[in-house]
């Protein structure tokens, strides 16, 4: 176990690796790409040639005796929910970081870019349950909080369930909210959750994935033990077949995934464990930028 000072250090290396990303790359992109809630009012004034006529005010215009329109300004603040699966097979990393150290790395970055913008920021950590709530709020007390808790907190589950988290997202998250959802989406029966939470609110998911999950060399005969199961078996990966089977079957699991998020118009990005997650990321700031301003 880690000592408090330990703790504190890797949290401070963190929030200074990603605060460098923020204060370079993601400085306005963040801001663009992330619309707010709604319009908000702000005042009347003076019809001038050209307003919109809809956007007259009538009962106004009837006062004063000439034409006044309703001005607005666009609501920028927003509320970020960051899920973050915690389940037992985000300790497999099978080259540098685990999938559960990336997703915090992850959720750093983008809580920083949440912050500079004045949005709120809040935290849902989940296995086959709901393990931790944490309300959205801002500051970087708030935010450092999180990540302590994304890297430290100890699950008392195992499995990956990802219909509890969305479900209890759905009932704590009235207003519409931007969500980012890190899990490497080991689970089953969620389409129904997920639709529901991709309508009444901006979700993006963010699959977190190792090489090793998708290929393993010809090592002989392995005991692989199930992390969220603790099955054990033994697995001779010295054959070709059997290597074969096990990649057809990973890559199909994503393929049938990609499907859904496609199916469902859910913005995704997908990041590894053994690349830098960095450009990935901005790449998929600049295409979600660019479909905006086609829009």
């Amino acid at each position: 176990m880690q000592s408090v000072p330990e703790i504190l250090k890797k949290i401070r290396k963190l929030e200074l690796r990603t605060r460098r990303f923020v204060e370079t790359a993601f400085a306005g992109q963040y801001h663009s790409v992330f619309k707010g809630r709604g319009m908000n009012f702000d005042e009347f004034r003076q019809y001038d040639f050209g307003d919109e006529v809809r956007s007259i005010d009538w009962n106004v215009t009837a006062r004063m005796g000439e034409p006044y329109v309703r001005k607005y300004v666009e609501e920028r603040e927003l509320t970020v929910m960051l899920l973050i699966d915690v389940s037992a097979s985000g300790s497999y990393g099978s080259v540098n970081a685990s999938k559960r150290e990336l997703a915090a790395e992850v959720a750093c970055l983008l809580a920083f870019c949440a912050i500079r913008n004045s949005d709120k920021v809040g935290l849902i950590l989940f296995t086959d349950r709901v393990e931790l709530y944490i309300a959205p709020r801002k500051g970087r007390i708030h935010i450092l909080r999180l990540i302590r808790e994304i890297l430290y907190y100890e699950p008392t589950g195992r499995k990956t369930d990802l219909t509890q988290p969305l479900n209890f997202l759905n009932r704590v998250t009235t207003r519409r909210a931007v969500v980012f959802l890190l899990s490497d989406f080991h689970a089953e029966n969620y389409e129904k959750p997920l639709t529901i939470c991709g309508r009444r609110h901006d979700l993006i998911a963010i699959p977190i994935e190792d090489r090793g999950e998708y290929s393993v060399p010809g090592i002989g005969v392995v005991r692989v033990e199930d992390p969220e199961s603790t099955s054990v078996y033994e697995i001779d990966f010295s054959d070709r077949r059997v290597r074969s089977e096990f990649s057809k079957l990973a890559e199909q699991e994503r393929v049938e995934r990609e499907a859904l998020f496609r199916r469902k118009s859910i913005d995704s990005v997908s990041l590894r464990t053994d690349q830098d997650y960095f450009p990935a990321l901005r790449s998929f700031f600049i295409r979600r930028e660019n479909r905006l301003r086609r829009q």
